[in-house]
């Protein structure tokens, strides 16, 4: 196991509390996250080990804030979550069996389509919808999809979840960021009992970042309880087209890669 000195420490815990914060209003932690593990020369099975613990960390945080306000409706909620938990554990069991450069490519697409909806909405949502599927549904398909794809990749998944909230379950904006930190959790803690067996966790360097993302993850569940949707809608549009953006310039990318020899 490599030698994690103090500085290092104390900057990795920096960024994992400016991620846990983003995070929990609009999803994308991990993009912040990931990238400095592997600058910091961490190998990459352990950097995304570790990322994964801080990032579980820092979701079941910000679904404790949440919860607290009374702002999760766990009888709903516990079987999709239960259904994520499953989907993100078969998905990090899977994970050298999907193509990443097909994820490369399609999900940088899907996010910029998750910007543009809430971009162009005419308001922020306040109200709830008619659903457009049962939660019975929900739990078989959407919630093991989406797990799945965090088990497998991940970048993205809570605004994955918050989208699919809002359409399929007719959510407001601010109960759909509530619910996708559940859900997002239990696809983390899935994925995490997995990697977890392979022994590749760096538990000082984890340990040290799970607490900075938890309480960057309390600060950011507050932020998005106090200011709702004003807060909530732009900050989940930058997040997305950020991510979308970094994914697109990321060495190996098939979509970025085509875009910049069409243009450049």
């Amino acid at each position: 196991m490599m030698e994690i000195d103090v500085p290092l420490l104390l900057t990795l815990a920096s960024v994992a509390l400016m991620a846990g914060f983003f995070d929990a209003i609009a999803g994308g932690g991990g993009l912040i996250t990931l990238p400095v593990l592997f600058v910091a020369g961490i190998d990459p099975l352990a950097a995304i080990a570790t990322n994964k613990f801080q990032a579980a960390s820092a979701t079941v945080s910000a679904t404790v804030a949440f919860a607290r306000k009374g702002m999760i409706d766990w009888q709903r909620g516990l079987p999709m979550a239960a259904m994520a938990f499953a989907g993100g554990a078969l998905g990090a069991l899977s994970v050298s069996l999907v193509p990443k450069t097909f994820l490369q490519a399609c999900v940088p697409v899907l996010l910029i389509l998750v910007a543009a909806y809430f971009a162009f909405s005419p308001k922020p949502d306040e109200h709830e919808r008619k659903a457009k599927i049962s939660n019975a549904v929900f739990c078989l398909t959407a919630a093991p999809l989406i797990g799945f794809y965090d088990g497998v990749f991940g970048p993205g998944v809570g605004s994955f979840f918050m989208l699919a909230c809002v359409i399929l379950l007719g959510q407001h904006l601010l109960r759909a960021v509530c619910n996708s930190k559940l859900l997002n959790a239990a696809c983390n803690l899935g994925a995490l009992s997995v990697f977890s067996l392979s022994g590749a966790i760096i538990w000082p360097l984890a340990l040290a970042m799970a607490c900075a993302a938890v309480i960057g993850a309390q600060l950011g569940a507050r932020c998005a309880v106090h200011f709702g949707p004003r807060l909530i809608k732009p900050l989940l549009v930058c997040v997305c087209c950020i991510m979308a953006l970094k994914l697109l310039l990321g060495a190996g990318n098939p979509l970025g890669e085509w875009l910049q020899h069409q243009f450049l």
